[in-house]
């Protein structure tokens, strides 16, 4: 199989002197044409740097990036614009849709970008919108949508210039549950339907599940590896649960853990009340206060998950899998 994204020995470092940390150490992993690859780990892994590098947002301390043939740690500044706008499609966690232009002016942006010929343009429109299931919603502006359609028609962006990496930050962080399954299977339809190459940052297990590789970061380094195969994906998902549970060593959240939890039920609130501006449904307000209240306890929802501080790993888990068992 061609590789399309090949990771060598690559190290980065932030801040100088006494205060140096060192974000990526030596990763090397490489990703094949056609594949959908999720990263996962805790907090401090490397994992949004790991993204940073390859997005050509960020350069390398050392080591080498090569991305459909072309070795990015040579490329100058003006060549990495062009690079970033023609073969590198971005799935932002907030949509970055912009408010003034209608959802199609939206997704063939990139193409206009790059003086692509209006038939073209319309044809390449019509295709993505039709796979991703958004052609109903072209001539409306973001606002007037959900937030899972935004994030189907950000998809949609990302696609349509063919590019050789689809990079995902945290898809489906602002998203509901319903949502996020949703756009799963968006991401699904991309991979397998469009042959779009996939590389998806996620802390949620039930997200990951849906790729056809999770690669476990921690300290920098590519720390394990799981490939779906022929298993299904609630096999796929107990096996990243197993991983999960070794690689963070604890029964229970830690306060770090406990913080993430709490922002994403804010965004998580937040999300739902627009759904249900949009759709007339989804719980009351009152509702969801009482749920982040929790009667007093720090619970809260990630993706799913109950999220409850000194909680054991058992009780989250089987959150998940009913989760899991109805997707």
């Amino acid at each position: 199989m061609e590789k399309v994204l090949q990771v060598g020995n690559v190290t980065k470092y932030y801040g100088g002197g006494s205060a140096v940390a060192k974000a990526l150490d030596g990763i090397s992993f490489s990703v094949e044409k056609g594949e959908f690859t999720a990263v996962m780990g805790p907090s401090g892994s490397g994992k949004s740097t790991l993204l940073n590098v390859i997005a050509t947002i960020d350069r390398v301390s050392s080591g080498d990036i090569f991305l459909g043939g072309r070795r990015l740690t040579e490329m100058k500044e003006r060549e990495l614009s062009v690079f970033r706008r023609d073969r590198l499609g971005f799935v932002f966690q907030e949509y970055n849709l912009l408010d003034t232009l209608t959802v199609g002016e939206n997704i063939v942006l990139p193409l206009n970008l790059r003086k692509t010929d209006y038939r073209e343009s319309r044809r390449k429109l019509e295709q993505v919108a039709a796979a991703l299931e958004v052609a109903d919603q072209l001539n409306k502006f973001p606002r007037e949508l959900s937030g899972g359609q935004r994030q189907r028609a950000a998809c949609a962006r990302a696609i349509i210039t063919d590019p050789a990496l689809v990079l995902a930050d945290e898809p489906t962080g602002a998203l509901d549950s319903r949502s996020s399954r949703n756009l799963m299977e968006t991401f699904r339809r991309m991979n397998r339907s469009l042959g779009s190459t996939i590389l998806m940052v996620t802390h949620d297990p039930v997200v990951g599940s849906y790729a056809d590789r999770v690669l476990f970061l921690k300290d920098g380094r590519v720390w394990n590896e799981v490939y779906r195969g022929d298993r299904s994906r609630q096999t796929l998902y107990g096996e990243i649960m197993n991983v999960s549970a070794a690689l963070g060593g604890e029964g229970t959240l830690t306060a770090e853990e406990i913080d993430v939890c709490e922002e994403a039920g804010r965004k998580r609130a937040s999300a739902a009340d627009k759904d249900a501006n949009m759709d007339g449904k989804g719980t009351s307000a009152a509702d969801r206060a009482a749920f982040m209240e929790g009667g007093g306890n720090a619970a809260t929802e990630r993706n799913g998950l109950m999220c409850r501080k000194g909680a054991p790993a058992a009780d989250r888990d089987a959150s998940m899998e009913e989760e899991v068992r109805g997707c």
